[in-house]
């Protein structure tokens, strides 16, 4: 009996430290590799949905002084390992507002983009579109900021059906992706045609008539065009989704979006 106490108790400290690091190895991994990201608002609606919870690949593009914890990496310009390719899903610091933004990459550098009748123009040709059907939700607050989803049938009342035009978009390329119409005439469905400079680009919001995206000039606040060194990483897959208020509410976890890819 006078020795089984030491043991006990290095055994449970042995226990103790394992755990510890591998909590710390996890939190390396994390910082290194992956950043979960929560969608706030309803700017890339359908493809991510308020209260979706995903993981950034943070070592898609490259290091970053965005990416890189700890000044692990230089904080000067990015080591781009791989250029965003147009229509992936990417995660970027907002280069004047220092806050976290999601959307879709659409123009490369030297690319020419313009907005012509809600539709989308690259480098002097249209993008192509073809309808697939209506996107319909209810008419609620969703998330923890209450947000409350725009209509194109509006006014609908609180808990009536939503719908939003839904086509599918088709880039220089092939990368294919729905995107929404809420109504036609809208302040960005015509802009002047935007020339992205080197080692920047361009990002818009599936959701277009409700997307803060690079349509509007940093000069008058908008996002503008995103330098390389802002780019976090790319979104590859949802984890889970909340339709409720917090992610804490599992039984408003959305059951057809476990695992789902980013498209």
């Amino acid at each position: 009996m006078a020795t089984a106490a030491p043991k006990k108790k290095d055994g449970i400290w042995e226990t103790v430290k394992t755990i510890f690091w591998a909590l710390v190895i996890a939190g390396i991994f994390r910082t290194l590799f992956f950043q979960p990201f929560w969608i706030p608002s309803g700017s890339m609606k359908d493809t991510l949905l308020i209260g979706d919870f995903l993981f950034v690949n943070k070592m898609a593009y490259g290091y970053s002084a965005h990416s890189c914890p700890f000044s692990m990496c230089p904080i000067s310009g990015r080591i781009l390992e791989r250029e965003p390719q147009r229509g992936e899903v990417a995660v970027f610091r907002h280069p004047t507002r220092n806050v976290d933004f999601i959307k879709r990459v659409i123009g490369l550098p030297g690319d020419t983009i313009q907005m012509r009748g809600g539709r989308l123009w690259i480098n002097g040709e249209p993008a192509p579109t073809a309808p697939v059907g209506d996107f319909i939700e209810i008419k609620e607050q969703q998330g923890p900021q209450g947000l409350i989803p725009r209509c194109i049938n509006d006014p609908v009342p609180e808990g009536g059906q939503c719908i939003k035009e839904r086509f599918t978009e088709t880039l220089p390329g092939g990368n294919s992706h729905d995107v929404l119409n809420i109504m036609d005439g809208w302040v960005a469905d015509d802009t002047p045609t935007f020339t992205v400079p080197a080692g920047q680009y361009f990002f818009m919001g599936d959701n277009r008539d409700n997307s803060e995206d690079s349509r509007f000039p940093a000069e008058i606040g908008g996002l503008g065009f995103v330098p390389s060194e802002f780019l976090i990483g790319r979104a590859d897959r949802i984890m889970f989704s909340s339709a409720g208020r917090s992610l804490l509410y599992f039984w408003t976890w959305r059951s057809d979006r476990f695992f789902k890819a980013v498209e």
